[in-house]
């Protein structure tokens, strides 16, 4: 093993031998190099004043060389600012930035030990690089069976793990706390479980309630305190996007401290948050731990970074950084998020007016961009492809009998053209089988 690396694992393993335990192979091997260009460029970068040949980049008359043809569209930027390398960890600026944001927003991270987010190339990086350090052939990734179907390539196909799921409703139509629970606890023989929670879910816009998200950390604590090790990701894509009376933080923060077999990851981002989708600017960060804990961690991290992408894109950084700082930042946020609002309210409206019950009924689902129908009586597949054929409307199916609907996308008034037709079609499919 490397020297660094070892040192990493030393450290790691010092201040709480479980999350060490948690680490996969790629885990435990990985390190960021502390001496190789980028230190060297780095260590120049301070103090060579005279003439700095290190780094490989380009400079003309002082400042990054660029075309003009692409400055044109940018000159409200330095293009220091845009051109350069960012760290392989993330614009500085853009990390404290976005910390004090996830502080203000996450009242129960305050107070907590809390590392600075590191910046990736959006979430699903995050949750690669989430996989890559803690997951390894026959590990156990806990999810619900509404899940996004990423989690089975990152996990799954890249990593070799097991993914063990769990229904996400109970009979009561609430988050199933009971279910989380008998599938953390089923992994006791491998004393080591990874736990994603995705709130709110994709595909179905659930966020559980308070009580619910305690339920969930009652879960996740009775494992840990049943001597499994807890790798507690929340994948928080569509955070702030809460419609109704559900948890408006993450479950990041009472995960924090929660108990010395779990770690506490929050992955999010910039890309539905501050509906940026192409930018890719996300964060990991690690909460609950030692200072000496967050900093190796961070180290390993950086070595995933810089083995795979070196660095996230500069310019995007850059521009969520500005819009981060901006006086109107705030003001401009809440507009979009009461569109958001008026799109979800306005199909629960239609759902709720009785007129679409004998074909389907729904998740229950208050967040985010998503709703799924439950139909009764045809196929998720079929009704799919009937309405993409004959009306040019799209929706996804998932299994038999979910269909997801993303009214994120729907102006409005739109919507209900949008549900009226795709009841037609379902009695379409309907009249097509009683023949």
């Amino acid at each position: 093993m490397n020297p660094l690396a070892q040192q990493l694992c030393d450290t790691i393993a010092k201040e709480n031998p479980h999350v060490y335990e948690m680490l996969s192979e790629l885990g435990k091997q990985i390190y960021f190099p502390k001496v190789g260009i980028l230190s060297q460029s780095a260590e120049a970068k301070a103090k060579a004043n005279k003439f700095n040949a290190t780094i490989g980049t380009a400079l003309e008359n002082g400042q990054p060389m660029h075309l003009k043809i692409i400055q044109d569209t940018l000159s409200a930027y330095n293009p220091k600012d845009i051109y350069e390398y960012a760290p392989p960890a993330g614009k500085p600026e853009l990390r404290a930035a976005w910390k004090v944001k996830m502080l203000e927003e996450n009242p129960s991270l305050q107070g907590k030990s809390l590392g600075t987010p590191i910046a990736t190339n959006a979430l699903t990086h995050g949750l690669s690089i989430v996989a890559d350090l803690f997951a390894g052939p026959g590990d156990a990734v806990v999810i619900p069976d509404k899940n996004w179907e990423n989690y089975e390539l990152t996990f799954g196909i890249r990593r070799g793990a097991e993914l063990v799921y769990y229904p996400l409703y109970n009979e009561q139509r609430k988050f199933n706390a009971d279910a989380l629970r008998s599938a953390l606890l089923a992994q006791k023989g491998k004393g080591k479980a990874i736990v994603v929670l995705n709130f709110p879910n994709n595909p179905t816009g659930y966020t559980p309630g308070p009580e619910e998200g305690n339920a969930i950390v009652a879960a996740i604590k009775e494992a840990a305190e049943a001597g499994i090790n807890v790798v507690a990701v929340t994948d928080d894509a569509y955070f702030g996007l809460f419609f109704e009376d559900s948890l408006h933080e993450s479950l990041a923060g009472k995960l924090a401290d929660l108990h010395p077999r779990v770690l506490s990851i929050k992955i999010d981002g910039a890309t539905k948050e501050e509906f940026v989708w192409g930018f890719r600017v996300g964060f990991i960060t690690y909460a609950g731990q030692s200072e000496a804990m967050l900093a190796a961690l961070e180290q390993k991290t950086m070595g995933i970074i810089r083995a795979t992408i070196s660095s996230g894109p500069h310019p995007s950084q850059t521009f969520v950084l500005r819009a981060l700082q901006s006086p109107e930042y705030k003001a401009q946020k809440q507009e979009k998020f009461e569109i958001m609002k008026g799109r979800a309210n306005k199909v629960k409206a239609l759902l709720d007016s009785g007129k679409f019950g004998d074909v389907w009924e729904y998740y229950p689902f208050n967040s985010g961009y998503f709703m799924c129908l439950k139909l009764k009586t045809v196929d998720a597949e079929t009704l799919r492809l009937h309405l993409l054929d004959k009306y040019g409307i799209g929706t996804i199916a998932l299994g038999e009998t979910d269909l997801r609907v993303a009214f994120s996308c729907i102006e409005e008034q739109d919507l209900q053209e949008l549900f009226e037709t795709i009841y037609q079609g379902v009695i379409d499919l309907n009249k097509v089988a009683s023949k």
